[in-house]
């Protein structure tokens, strides 16, 4: 019998939803939720957003639209878990549980933090400024959210990697020192519509202020895709689909044989103005009944608020037992359950470990990491996983003394005894 996959995804309430959020996450989650042995979990991200946003009004705005926008998807509530993150304060502290199994140097290496500090070096100012605590700490609030359900898999963007990655560090140092209560998360991807591009070919992103809002009226909706940029070829001259913004956002909506037949078009040299009107009428297609619905849905928040309130009493039948067995696990009991003859049980010590990997940006990484999971050592990208694995050999065969000589493959390493006991352990193993 196969296997009931728990698939959890959330979308940040910060802005209206655009067809990047549809194509990338909505769509592709609301299938899957209609799929046998597919336990899903959907929740609107608020927590997250006070990260981002300084405005009460915009958050709640950005909730509704977003709740609204789901529901009009397809997304039946009596099928899934759809929940708002702010109405489940397990999460909140389970955040603080895992934070404190989490090592620093881990939070340092996070994408948004790193640029954030990128940023503030080349303006010559404090590295931190502007960078508030709750910035750091997000790749440990988004483990919460995904810990929480012990999801099997984590619908993302590429950008996304590296927080499934941390989470799964995270569950991992937690699941070493007091039992196995995670299950280690995977990123679901699809290639292909993960960087959905915008009307200046750029990514699709509200930080790019580029975005196609999704249920936006028609008229309004190919004014937008008019006005899409497009190279100066002339109609009846050949035209590539290599990097044309068109045809990527054509080809997200339409089928194998619609895409070809407009490749085909682009070829014997369509005018952009035609190849628009096409891809407006493709998409205009697939959104006009969905519209329909949002539109209804948003006169109606009321409705949306018990719908959310149904699904957050869904998701505490399974949040509020779990958190009192984490409470449990990590000593915060009640205190006439103690028995004193209890013999305490003594933790097997981990041994310490390479871990190689890659990132978004398609070079090779790897790490050291103790027992517990903390960092020890990060390099440096590598162009493939051969260098990157013969740099983690010579760590092993050399220890510490290959260290001065590899500064510049090294990005962090912690200045205490225990990097060189950790390397010392590959030089020369227990037995």
């Amino acid at each position: 019998m196969k296997k009931t996959q728990r698939v959890l995804t959330g979308i940040t309430t910060t802005g209206t939803p655009h067809l990047g959020n549809y194509v990338g996450a909505i769509r592709p989650t609301v299938r899957a939720s209609r799929l046998a042995e597919v336990q899903s979990f959907y929740f609107l991200a608020d927590y997250h957003a006070l990260i981002k946003v300084g405005e009460p009004a915009r958050v709640q705005r950005s909730t509704l639209e977003i709740a609204a926008t789901w529901l009009a998807c397809g997304l039946d509530p009596q099928k899934v878990t759809f929940y708002r993150q702010s109405d489940i304060p397990e999460i909140p502290e389970l955040t603080w549980l895992l934070t404190c199994v989490t090592g620093k140097g881990v939070l340092n290496r996070a994408h948004a933090y790193k640029a954030s500090v990128d940023k503030n070096n080349i303006a010559g100012v404090d590295p931190d400024a502007g960078v508030t605590a709750g910035l750091f700490m997000y790749p440990v609030l988004m483990a919460a959210d995904i810990l929480m359900f012990n999801a099997h898999q984590v619908p993302v963007g590429r950008d996304q990697i590296q927080h499934i990655e941390m989470a799964r560090d995270i569950a991992s140092s937690f699941n070493h020192l007091y039992g196995e209560h995670f299950t280690l998360p995977e990123a679901a991807i699809e290639d292909h519509v993960a960087t959905l591009p915008g009307l200046d070919g750029r990514k699709m992103s509200k930080s790019y202020d580029n975005t196609i809002p999704l249920f936006v009226p028609r008229d309004q909706l190919r004014k937008l895709i008019m006005g899409i940029v497009t190279d100066s070829r002339a109609p009846g001259e050949p035209k590539s689909t290599e990097g044309s913004a068109l045809f990527q956002l054509f080809q997200a909506f339409a089928s194998e044989e619609e895409t070809a037949a407009l490749a085909k078009a682009y070829a014997e040299g369509i005018a952009w103005g035609d190849a628009k009107q096409t891809l407006f009428e493709r998409l205009d297609r697939e959104i006009a009944p969905m519209r329909e619905v949002y539109d209804q849905l948003i006169q109606d928040p009321a409705q949306i608020e018990r719908t959310l309130k149904a699904g957050a009493e869904k998701a505490r039948a399974i949040a509020t037992p779990f958190t009192t067995q984490l409470r449990e696990a990590v000593g915060l009991r009640r205190l006439d359950t103690m028995v004193s003859a209890s013999p305490v049980k003594v933790a097997k010590v981990a041994a310490p470990a390479f871990k190689q990997y890659r990132e978004s940006d398609g070079l090779f990484y790897f790490k050291l990491v103790d027992g517990a999971g903390a960092l020890l050592l990060q390099s440096t990208g590598f162009a493939s996983g051969k260098e990157a694995a013969q740099s983690i050999a010579r760590l092993q065969q050399e220890g510490a003394q290959a260290l001065q000589s590899m500064q510049g493959q090294l990005t962090t390493q912690v200045e205490d005894p225990a990097l060189t006991e950790a390397l010392a352990h590959f030089a020369h193993p227990k037995a």
